[in-house]
């Protein structure tokens, strides 16, 4: 029930005191806007086209790059948590970060419906832009451990974006630390990978499976178990990423080339078939 329901019929048309009354007078801009700087924000859409659907389209695109601020910013978070074996924090961090990654993938809800027709309408003022230029959602994939020296060519541009690219390229990925972690905790984590080159994509090691599937046989309840389930969670959600992609895509242009130059729906599908942390699904057929 709301609470306008327990009012009495004085309650209801009882004159608003000033001193109920927000404040309605600042000096300047509002202390709301001076945090959210939601004056900025809502300038940002330059249409190039006459197309009404072309609002919701950059808007939903502007959204996810928010939306891959923070979750960069969660990893961030749980790596630097994990160099300190600050386990709890990092798993916080890490839960956060699925609900965040569960409203980016309700973001190709307005565009997962559009036909052809709709999207040729405003797709030639792209021109070569594509989302597979998107820097921070390079810095996603980087932290997951999918890196690769090549996917900074684009930004050679853009000193700042190609300097903070590179350096996530060189850092550990959020899996590094964790299997660092389980290093220190003891488990049979091979010098071939704890050593790597950290520039390069991490690959699948039998030895790292092994420890996971020693560590699914144990105890469900013990740190390391949860980190692995939260990990889980995370590929997870990446996985349903990539898969709405390849759906809104495959449903608004079919199979033609892709926008930038990418092969679209045949670059899409093979994304879709990897898993990140990828011995933490194999380890499941051995458990």
């Amino acid at each position: 029930m709301s609470p306008e329901a327990h009012e009495t019929p004085v309650e209801a048309h009882r004159p608003t005191t000033e001193t109920e009354a927000p404040n309605l007078d600042f000096a300047g801009t509002t202390p709301y806007e001076d945090y959210v700087q939601a004056d900025v924000l809502t300038h940002l859409q330059h249409l190039r086209s006459d197309d009404p659907g072309e609002m919701v389209f950059l808007v939903t695109t502007q959204v996810m790059e928010l939306w891959f601020t923070v979750i960069v910013h969660e990893w961030e978070t749980a790596a630097k948590a994990l160099r300190r074996d600050d386990i709890p924090v990092a798993v916080a961090a890490l839960k956060r970060s699925i609900r965040e990654l569960e409203a980016l993938n309700h973001s190709w809800k307005p565009l997962a419906g559009l036909t052809p027709a709709q999207f040729n309408s405003y797709r030639g003022a792209l021109g070569e832009g594509s989302g597979f230029q998107s820097a921070m959602y390079r810095r996603m994939e980087f932290l997951l451990g999918d890196k690769s020296a090549s996917m900074l060519v684009p930004h050679r541009g853009a000193p700042r974006v190609h300097a903070e690219l590179e350096k996530a390229l060189h850092e550990p990925s959020l899996y590094d630390e964790v299997l660092r972690l389980l290093h220190r905790r003891g488990y049979a984590i091979p010098a071939a990978v704890l050593e790597r080159d950290l520039s390069k994509k991490y690959e699948p090691s039998p030895e790292v499976e092994a420890v996971w599937t020693e560590l699914y046989s144990g105890d469900e309840s013990s740190d390391l178990a949860r980190l692995g389930e939260t990990l889980t969670d995370v590929a997870e959600l990446i996985w349903r990423w990539r898969n709405d992609h390849l759906v809104a895509t495959r449903r608004a242009m079919g199979a033609k080339t892709g926008t930038g130059g990418s092969a679209g729906v045949a670059w899409l599908e093979k994304r879709a078939s990897k898993n990140v942390f990828p011995e933490l699904w194999t380890a499941r057929s051995h458990v």
